[in-house]
């Protein structure tokens, strides 16, 4: 979503509301391959991981895969529970960096394109893109798969929920804490303004019908001065929205809404407290803290202003799992399947892998 101004680097960093203590796994419970809690990365050859789920019991899952790194961290309710080397796309066939869902699972797949055996794959992108079970010779090996070991691949496969959320880049970074990262839908400023045109009930559009179940995602364009409402993968509702100093850039991430409740009001229910938030950020150097907000508020995303009454119809679906993107990207279906970046690729089947 955003390139590091030093290197032109797609890179992530996690922004953690809270942090739970690790959990001892027992040496006599140890899966194949499996090593013990607090393993370094760097210790960990291509088959070998370390799970720890018990650090989390419940919760939204998110998994990070870095593409420099080669290794996939798995979080659930913004506690780090499991990571593993991994493998993916060769020279030719990279893997593309981006927001993504689990669109399918299917523990027994085969490869309608290459005829090869991928078990427990979680489907990606219809045009061939998945988490799956595969060789891991530590350097990038596959089709634009990403490899994971056999029991880890199992594992995630068992506690990973359609909906799910996958960020793929190209660097990762370890957690930094944050109080309130969860300032996505921040209230309109006052008509007197300047900054901020009007925005009428007219330019917008609401139908959850369309899609009364499942998985909840949200997507907030600057380009497009709109925010888009997913609900397992069907737009459910889209509004415009005002941004205040449009010249400059926002500065992009991806929000997973977590188990709990946070330590503010709820803006738009009033009686009612925020959900607690963990930030992935695609650019270290612009990622928000707490410290950031207060120096230079309108540098952050207190910038996006949705009208209230869309906003309020937003918040009464959150749920713990529900993922919002902000780019300064449009998003057009072109730019959601971009080669550079892909951003939440939820259209319905167009070709098998």
């Amino acid at each position: 979503m955003m390139r590091s101004k030093q290197t032109g680097r797609l890179v992530f960093a996690l922004v953690l509301v809270a942090t739970l203590p690790a959990v001892a796994t027992s040496t006599e419970t140890l899966l194949k391959g499996q090593r013990p809690d607090g393993t370094p990365p760097n210790q960990l050859e291509g088959g070998e991981f370390v799970w720890q789920p018990e650090a989390a019991p419940t919760g939204p899952m998110v998994v990070l895969v870095s593409l420099n790194e080669q290794f996939a961290y798995v979080y659930r309710n913004g506690v780090l529970i499991g990571y593993c080397p991994v493998a993916t796309g060769k020279k030719g066939h990279e893997t593309p960096t981006g927001v993504f869902t689990i669109l399918e699972k299917d523990k027994d797949h085969i490869s309608s394109i290459y005829k090869a055996k991928m078990p427990y794959t979680e489907r990606l992108t219809w045009s061939g893109i998945a988490l799956h079970a595969g060789s891991i010779p530590g350097y990038p090996n596959s089709h634009g798969c990403i490899h994971l070991p056999i029991e880890f691949s199992r594992l995630l496969f068992e506690l990973e929920h359609l909906g799910g959320t996958v960020v793929i880049a190209d660097d990762h970074s370890g957690p930094m804490e944050a109080s309130h990262p969860g300032m996505v839908l921040s209230p309109m400023l006052s008509e007197s303004s300047p900054d901020v045109p009007i925005i009428g009930n007219e330019a917008y559009d609401w139908e959850p019908d369309r899609s009364p179940e499942g998985p909840v995602n949200v997507l907030i364009s600057v380009a497009d001065r709109k925010v888009y409402v997913y609900r397992n993968g069907i737009e459910i509702g889209f509004s415009e929205i005002a941004v205040t100093h449009p010249e400059r850039r926002v500065a992009e991430g991806i929000y997973t809404v977590l188990e709990g409740i946070g330590e503010h009001e709820n803006p738009w229910l009033p009686g009612k407290p925020a959900p607690r938030w963990m930030a992935v950020w695609t650019d270290a150097d612009e990622a928000i803290t707490e410290a950031t907000l207060a120096a230079d508020p309108e540098s952050a995303i207190n910038r996006i202003h949705i009208p209230e009454f869309f906003a309020t119809r937003v918040w009464e679906i959150l749920a713990p799992g529900t993922t919002i993107v902000i780019t300064n990207r449009d998003a057009s279906p072109e730019t959601k399947t971009d080669r550079d970046f892909v951003l939440m690729a939820t259209q319905h089947p167009e070709q098998e892998s």
